[in-house]
């Protein structure tokens, strides 16, 4: 049976994505000053308004109005930006629960890792498609000043079975100055951006994939003007495109004792080694959580029939190589590095330069 699954990227300039980077670049620049630092500082936009808001425990001294307006000058903005503040301390009563000889989970929470033999990446293939437009399309627009930040994309992936057969749609959306004609963005971005992207991509075929470049008409007012945007509220986009579960945290501006961010990390790692030592085809694995409590509450794993050895033994590997407690993850995976920015955009899964992507020899 033939059936379409459809994933979709963002571009930096999407107000949503904004706030996540700016949120990183706080989190980043406490830790490169504190390692220890418990960060939840969000923020929100509007128009040339930003909120930040949310909670610091840190020694760090942090210049937030210049690390945001620095972030809003790379994107392309040229105006002014009037910024307010709400900011505190953790809250003691978490701060007791969580800080001690051994981390604890700063919250409950369920959390989904995710990894599929489908891609090299060990990713479904239309989030890694989609995400490599948008990284194609930001060294455009850097290039190219008619093109601004703001940027959608949406690849549409055919299969047969569980196997990737055909692109079938291809979606891109960009902003731009005004006046700029829909035949030469059309040209521009399916030369420049499309074109490069799926060169190489074994199932593309050119006659038969359709592509729509901007479906809107004009998409000058752009960014905060055409939209608001906050915190967190791309985590489909973050995490698998739709095709793993999501928990209901998300990743930007948190800290690694907040599990929503480190345990998802730690998840993708498990599930990427077992389909890449070729366990099973594809697998999930779910945690939860409890504030206070170092070790995950529970644990399940489902590789949807695809194991190539028994589901028990599975679990004995995990139980033998590794470690979901708090304190384990945030070693094992260096996170308490000033790390953070660089996953804010284009995913936080199937890139090699983190250490949560690093595949493992299999050992029983």
């Amino acid at each position: 049976m033939r059936r379409i699954i459809t994933s979709e990227s963002v571009n930096m300039g999407h107000p949503d994505k904004t706030c996540d980077i700016i949120a990183d670049s706080f989190l980043d620049e406490a830790l490169r000053q504190d390692p220890n630092s418990q960060m939840a500082v969000e923020c929100a936009i509007k128009n040339n308004k930003l909120f930040i808001y949310g909670e610091a425990t840190t020694t760090a001294n942090i210049d937030y109005d210049k690390l945001a307006k620095e972030v809003l000058l790379d994107l392309g903005y040229d105006c002014d930006f009037e910024i307010t503040k709400e900011l505190s301390v953790q809250s003691p009563q978490i701060n007791k629960a969580v800080v001690g000889e051994e981390l604890k989970a700063n919250d409950q929470g369920i959390i989904y890792g995710y990894a599929t033999n489908e891609t090299e990446e060990f990713m479904p293939m239309p989030i890694i498609y989609a995400h490599k437009l948008m990284k194609e399309y930001d060294i455009f627009r850097r290039k190219d000043t008619r093109f601004k930040s703001d940027a959608k994309s949406q690849v549409s992936v055919e299969y047969e079975g569980d196997k990737p057969v055909a692109i079938n749609t291809i979606l891109v959306s960009v902003s731009h100055i005004s006046g700029l004609d829909n035949a030469t963005i059309n040209s521009e971005i399916i030369n420049n951006v499309i074109k490069p992207v799926f060169s190489k991509c074994a199932i593309y075929n050119e006659e038969n994939v359709k592509i729509i470049v901007n479906p809107s008409g004009e998409f000058s007012i752009w960014g905060s003007f055409g939209d608001s945007g906050c915190v967190g509220r791309k985590i489909v986009v973050d995490t698998y495109g739709g095709v793993g579960r999501v928990g209901g945290g998300c990743f930007s501006s948190k800290n690694a004792t907040k599990i929503d961010r480190s345990a998802a990390y730690y998840a993708r790692y498990v599930v990427k080694n077992i389909v890449a030592n070729g366990l099973a085809d594809k697998c999930e694995i779910q945690l939860s959580y409890a504030i206070g409590i170092a070790e995950p509450v529970s644990i399940y794993v489902d590789t949807f029939g695809t194991e190539k050895i028994a589901v028990s033994k599975i679990y004995d590997y995990i139980n033998n190589n590794y470690s979901f407690s708090v304190s384990n993850i945030i070693k094992e995976l260096d996170l308490l590095k000033p790390i953070y920015k660089q996953t804010a955009c284009f995913g936080h899964f199937g890139r090699p330069e983190f250490a949560w992507e690093k595949i493992n020899k299999f050992q029983k």
